[in-house]
């Protein structure tokens, strides 16, 4: 998105933020593991992970994530200074962590936040994110309930579809702010229909098959980006 109009984004920019995304994203599962080994040997779906199983010690986890983080800071090296000010320290809930790339992605292009289009777009990803992991959450509705740990599963109850139906319009709506306010082409708003629709059926599919929802979105931001 903030690439400039007419032309493809920058490859190595795309490919700093793609394996940026997959380390950092590596780093929180493996915090979220370290933290709840405990919990995670209780629970049906999780107790065979390496942590829970103990085929890995805490120390060599801890180790692991220092590999991890270093490799992301090498990433973030390589982009230019504005970065620093936006990599502030969010809050530690999923969906506004998992999602700062947004923030600093548009810093590390134009080095600037135009907060009219970024932080739309942060926030789709943040209701992107509740859908996604409510969904998911509800996995392990019953162990959560016997372990004790609270999730929007549990706390949704009966009215779940409700709540995702929700987040699913407020992710689309913000997406559709953040592209009127960077100028998008027709092209963005025809996939954004088309991802609108596939996520009020998510609900219904496997948890898997949101990565198609986003490829519907990035795909979406490209062509809207290089039609103008």
């Amino acid at each position: 998105m903030a690439a400039q109009p007419g032309e493809f984004p920058d490859l190595k920019m795309l490919a700093l933020f793609g394996c940026g995304a997959v380390l950092l994203r590596g780093a929180g599962c493996t915090v979220n593991d370290l933290l709840d080994h405990d919990i995670d040997v209780k629970v049906e779906r999780t107790k065979y992970r390496p942590l829970a199983l103990g085929l890995f010690t805490p120390y060599q986890g801890v180790g692991f994530l220092g590999v991890q983080l270093l490799l992301g800071l090498g990433i973030l090296l390589q982009l230019n200074n504005y970065r620093y000010a936006s990599h502030l320290k969010p809050q530690a809930y999923l969906g506004l962590t998992f999602n700062w790339g947004a923030l600093l992605g548009w810093a590390a292009i134009k080095g600037n936040l135009d907060p009219t289009i970024v932080l739309p777009l942060y926030s789709s990803g943040v209701f992107w994110t509740l859908v996604c992991d409510t969904i998911y959450a509800h996995q392990d509705k019953e162990d959560n309930l016997k372990v004790g740990v609270q999730s929007t599963a549990l706390r949704f109850g009966d009215l779940t579809k409700n709540w995702i139906s929700g987040f699913g319009i407020a992710c689309i709506g913000s997406l559709l702010v953040s592209g009127f306010n960077a100028e998008l082409a027709l092209p963005y708003y025809l996939f954004l229909t088309g991802a609108a629709g596939y996520l009020m059926k998510f609900p219904y599919c496997r948890f898997v098959s949101n990565k198609w929802f986003g490829a519907l979105v990035f795909s979406g931001i490209l062509l809207g980006r290089l039609a103008l």
